[in-house]
């Protein structure tokens, strides 16, 4: 698998590894897959009994041929044992994929679990990595749980101002200790942390000193492993599918759709792709603006606005932080990819709404991410000229929102030990300014 950068017109491209061990490239853009390898012969064969590590060994061997062996892709799929996506099929219109069987309930889960065993299997003996993420929510505790294994992988979890949870302490990284993870609290917000990010990994210096790369959005090992839930749901329902397929995605920043038009463009037979959005309406601004690659020589950044507060918080972006490689995949065809991807804005009492819903008609309860794009997908299956299946993303535990859904629903939501540990506080290694220097001097003395 080779890639290519957002914006690059000379044709140059990387191995796979490289692009994961240096995710942002020098000479600007993002990576992206030069050439959309084909896993219609490891997927084909599969039937709906397939377990997800099945699915997700074969699809690695295929994505990666040229860089791992079919012993290394089964220790991939291995990471992934025991936190496999369920399908839920509701009626002949729709299906719910649950992807919040994880350690946090969220379905970054399964990518952190497919970047960390990339990793590890990728680096030679002697090689020592660090990684460097943001940590907002849950990502923080479902990383470092990912990440905690691997002793010649170094993770450090950068907070923007305010608690931090979920995290077990005997993995941080004090000096003399085994632990890998060290959390470091920064002044400031998720943007200053994602922009520091940035600023190390295109810092010659700091590059020569730590090979260092991201588990953030940008890396496409984060980005690859979420195309396994759409294959994984079209082996379940293939043997009975004699529809269209379609899937309702909650989309904020995007990672999530962009991953099922890789899957698309891996060869999955699907017809289109529901961008179920909330009231910030992403996807709609996005589209507003002219030139979007930030290292064009016209761009001019749009001014920065607060999104609205809503019901689905993860939602609430008006600048999605993967637009780069969206816009990339719009450039190439865009023609069809307006016919593949359908906007679909969902207010906080429709999602209300779709949550009352899904529960009394099918039984199920969804957090309000899900219920977004479950809304979206009942909107979507009201045109006149739809026939076809929707599979929801379900992207986020219940469990993680009770009160709302007690509410909404009249229903106690019953909490996991797992989804309880979340609320554990948990104190950062070192509280700092957003410099890079300061970073350093908390890194250099874990070691």
């Amino acid at each position: 698998m080779r890639f290519s950068t957002t914006g690059a017109k000379n044709g140059n491209t990387v191995s796979f590894k490289e692009a994961v061990f240096h995710c942002l490239p020098q000479t600007g853009g993002l990576y992206i897959p030069a050439i959309m390898p084909d896993i219609r012969a490891a997927m084909y064969p599969m039937d709906e009994k397939a377990g997800y590590n099945e699915l997700v060994a074969p699809v690695t061997g295929a994505l990666l041929e040229d860089e791992m062996d079919e012993a290394g892709a089964r220790r991939v799929a291995a990471s992934c044992a025991g936190i496999a996506p369920e399908l839920e099929i509701l009626d002949e219109r729709f299906s719910i994929l649950h992807l919040t069987n994880g350690p946090t309930g969220t379905f970054k889960d399964f990518s952190a679990a497919f970047l960390g065993a990339v990793l590890n299997e990728l680096l030679r003996p002697e090689e020592h990595l660090l990684v460097l993420s943001q940590a907002v929510q849950a990502l923080g505790a479902s990383i470092s749980g990912a990440f905690a294994p691997y002793p010649n992988i170094t993770t450090v979890l950068l907070y923007p101002e305010g608690s931090i949870y979920g995290l077990n302490e005997d993995a941080f990284r004090r000096p003399g200790s085994a632990g890998n993870i060290i959390p470091v609290r920064i002044a400031g917000s998720l943007d200053d942390c994602n922009r520091l990010i940035n600023e190390i990994l295109l810092d010659e210096q700091w590059t020569r000193r730590y090979s260092t790369t991201s588990a953030t959005a940008i890396n496409p090992a984060r980005l690859i492993p979420q195309a396994f839930f759409y294959v994984y749901a079209f082996i379940k329902l293939k043997k009975t599918l004699s529809q269209d397929l379609f899937f309702s995605v909650p989309s904020g920043n995007f990672g999530n759709l962009i991953a099922g038009l890789y899957a698309w463009k891996f060869g999955l037979p699907v017809n289109g792709f529901i961008a179920a959005m909330n009231i910030n309406n992403a996807l709609g601004d996005l589209w507003k603006r002219r030139n979007l690659y930030p290292n064009a020589p016209d761009y001019k950044a749009p001014p920065r606005s607060r999104p609205a507060v809503t019901l689905s918080p993860a939602l609430d972006v008006h600048y999605p932080a993967n637009h780069e490689l969206l816009l990339a995949l719009y450039d190439e065809v865009p023609a069809v990819m307006r016919n593949m991807v359908f906007p679909q804005v969902i207010t906080d009492e429709e999602t209300e709404k779709s949550m009352e819903f899904a529960w009394k008609r099918y039984n199920v309860i969804l957090d309000p991410h899900s219920a977004v794009a479950f809304m979206a997908a009942l909107k979507h299956a009201g045109r006149r000229d739809f026939d076809g299946h929707i599979v929801t993303l379900a992207t986020g535990h219940p469990a993680r929102y009770p009160a709302l859904l007690e509410r909404v629903t009249g229903q106690k939501i019953d909490i996991p030990p797992r989804i309880a540990l979340l609320q554990k506080k948990s104190e950062p290694l070192a509280d700092i300014p957003c410099e890079l220097d300061m970073l350093e001097s908390v890194i250099a003395s874990c070691f």
